[in-house]
């Protein structure tokens, strides 16, 4: 194991800021694991540092095919973390809206900028995410349709489903987008959780990792498949929102089997105490999303729904 500095910036308050990446096996650029980018990713950064040390263990057991190599970089955001914000602390800017970056542009930017260039020419690129709602989700591998994407090495992965999203304009400065404009077959990797550690799905992403780099013949690690990959569109999921605000009641979760008129969730009044409204489910299917904020704002997404036949 390699550990390499990729990018630091010096701060005049506190110690430099150093984005730091591991690197097992020597020769082509095989594969990038990125973890956390944001600040609350305690999920992301948890699952990078498993995979850090089970690849640590591969490597001295000779288990990196010759010729290869794999980095991860389980933190590009430690300064957010440290205090606790989402985003860039002085700005609250998004360093996965940054990429590709630029040298001479804001701090983000040069951030953004510095970790590209270290990570561009990856044949693979991995990248732990979380979503910008709230809220848990079944592990599932997404994808962007950029003309680039590869379906068929996505279905490799042993999670449960693997999603198709159209890009929107401000997908254009992520990282997932910007790494297959640059050749690299990329994927988002999502679990149950990111502000807090479910170990259950974290297990899950450390298990299929290790396979998936398996199957693309880089490393060495027994593996059996558990899971019949389902394809689906993004916008195949049925949104299920609430019309008013209120106290946020779940009767049911992330994974849940519903059928259509079961109660999802109450809605109860702040003051008064009484359910002021009951969302149902407007289909048959699977819950693949469920948000987790307790205070619901009025016409909130609320849940996903994998609607079935």
């Amino acid at each position: 194991m390699n550990r390499r500095i990729l990018f630091e910036m010096n701060s005049v308050y506190r110690d430099s800021f150093r984005v730091a990446g591991y690197v097992f096996g020597h020769g082509e650029k095989s594969a990038c694991i990125i973890g956390a980018m944001r600040g609350n990713e305690i999920q992301q950064l948890y699952i990078c540092s498993q995979l850090v040390k089970r690849l640590s263990e591969i490597e001295n057991a000779g288990g990196i095919k010759k010729g290869k190599s794999v980095m991860v970089v389980p933190c590009c955001n430690n300064y957010s973390m440290n205090v606790g914000k989402r985003f860039w602390p002085s700005d609250n800017t998004d360093i996965n809206r940054m990429y590709p970056g630029y040298h001479l542009g804001e701090t983000t930017q040069r951030i953004a900028a510095g970790i590209f260039e270290e990570i561009k020419d990856y044949q693979i690129g991995l990248q732990f995410a979380s979503n910008y709602i709230s809220g848990k989700f079944l592990p599932h591998v997404k994808i962007m349709e950029t003309g680039f994407e590869d379906l068929e090495m996505a279905k490799t992965f042993d999670f449960p489903y693997v999603i198709l999203r159209k890009p929107k304009p401000y997908d254009t400065t992520t990282l997932n987008y910007n790494w297959q404009i640059w050749e690299t077959k990329a994927f988002s990797l999502y679990t149950a959780s990111t502000d807090a550690i479910d170990k259950e799905t974290a297990i899950l992403a450390e298990k299929a990792t290790l396979a998936f780099l398996a199957k693309q013949n880089i490393i060495e690690y027994n593996h059996k498949d558990i899971y019949d990959t389902k394809v689906l569109c993004e916008n195949d999921m049925i949104p299920v929102k609430s019309d008013v605000s209120g106290i946020f009641l779940p009767e049911k979760g992330h994974d849940d089997l519903v059928s259509k008129g079961d109660i999802l969730a109450n809605i109860v009044d702040p003051y008064e105490g009484h359910v002021i409204r009951q969302i149902t489910a407007p289909c048959k299917g699977r819950i693949f999303f469920v948000q987790d904020k307790t205070l619901l704002l009025s016409n909130a997404l609320v849940y996903r729904i994998i609607k079935e036949d």
